[in-house]
């Protein structure tokens, strides 16, 4: 959420302006008191988008196979003729020493492109007021309100779409054949018979033990959230806050910095804590913040080192959740001195710490 933005006119009442039309009922006499205009407020909120989409991967997990052994004979029995012995001729035997099976490939998935435009900012409209030179001594008198419209603002989302989805492809791979060699009779033996015994051997082949299948994992969406504002609150609504009259004018904060330095010491920013933060927290004004030097070292350094010093205030109440526009910070370097320490005058160091000073007032 968005910090609330008003637009304030500072407005001392006192004797002249006691007649003056719009101002607040009931006053208390030596009271001072702030108009507000409130300004639209605003809230950002969040949408979450796709911008990938989900889809899945295939792995293939290949077949496997196991080896089996088995005693086959190569050579068979029979009977053998003293005088005339068998004979044998050598035939080859057929088998299958490994099993067809079916291989499968993976065919990726396909993506492609998508935009979409979206409302990063809405359209806003207000009042503006300005302050004119008029002769008049109430200074009503010389405020324009502006009514001024500002135009929504677009951007474009670029995100990724599945165009087709991971498949699989098989293929078939043969089994593979050979053989092994067999002696059988041609002729049998004759005359007196001898047995001669059958001859054996073991063999070894592979089988499929588990076919080829294929494992899918799915790869989750990705998604991105986007924040944008939209209008929560139209503003246009005028109120009157009362502040300390000593506020209108240059306060003085008791903080120090290093020497030739803008940084903020821990006891500053506890004195920025207890004093500046309260206020702007409690009232909705704005101030400037004015950082000065004393006489000492070079006018052009001096300037830049107390616009540096009045910026580092701002940019810590910034970092406390304050709104930069209600801050504003302005460097004086060495031209608005307290007493006669100018270039050139000696003076004793209380004196020189006196000019070295950072204030503070409200502006609206």
């Amino acid at each position: 959420m968005k910090t609330n933005l008003f637009l304030c006119l500072a407005f001392v009442l006192g004797f002249g302006f006691s007649q003056a039309q719009n101002l607040p009922a009931n006053p208390s006499p030596g009271k001072c008191y702030v108009k507000c205009i409130t300004k639209d407020e605003f809230k950002t909120v969040e949408e979450t988008i796709e911008v990938y989409p989900a889809y899945t991967t295939l792995e293939v997990i290949p077949a496997t196979y196991k080896t089996v052994e088995e005693r086959v004979l190569i050579k068979e029995a029979t009977k053998k003729f003293v005088y005339v012995p068998a004979t044998y001729e050598t035939v080859e035997v057929p088998y299958v020493q490994k099993a067809a099976r079916t291989d499968l490939s993976i065919n990726p998935a396909t993506f492609g492109s998508n935009s979409k435009n979206y409302e990063s900012y809405p359209a806003t409209s207000g009042w503006q007021y300005k302050e004119t030179v008029c002769d008049s001594p109430n200074k009503e008198d010389c405020v324009v309100a502006c009514f001024v419209e500002y135009p929504a603002q677009y951007s474009d989302i670029t995100y990724t779409t599945l165009t087709k989805d991971a498949t699989t492809s098989s293929k078939s791979i043969p089994e593979v054949r050979t053989t092994y060699k067999k002696r059988v009779i041609k002729t049998p033996a004759r005359m007196d018979e001898v047995e001669i015994p059958a001859e054996y051997s073991t063999i070894t082949r592979q089988i499929v033990d588990t076919e080829a299948t294929t494992r899918s994992v799915t790869i989750p969406a990705k998604y991105k959230t986007y924040t944008r504002t939209v209008l929560a609150k139209k503003g246009g609504i005028t109120t009157w806050e009362e502040v300390d009259c000593g506020l209108l004018d240059a306060n003085v904060l008791p903080i120090f910095y290093e020497l030739g330095s803008a940084r903020i010491t821990p006891a500053s920013k506890k004195i920025i804590d207890d004093t500046l933060l309260p206020l702007l927290n409690s009232k909705p004004v704005s101030i400037e913040l004015m950082s000065h030097t004393d006489s000492r070292g070079n006018d052009d350094f001096n300037m830049s080192l107390s616009q540096q010093r009045a910026n580092s205030v701002v940019n810590y109440l910034v970092s406390k959740g304050i709104s930069r526009n209600r801050l504003t910070a302005r460097g004086y370097g060495e031209t608005r001195l307290v007493n006669r320490c100018a270039n050139g005058v000696e003076c004793s160091e209380t004196e020189h710490q006196k000019n070295r000073r950072t204030e503070f007032r409200i502006i609206q």
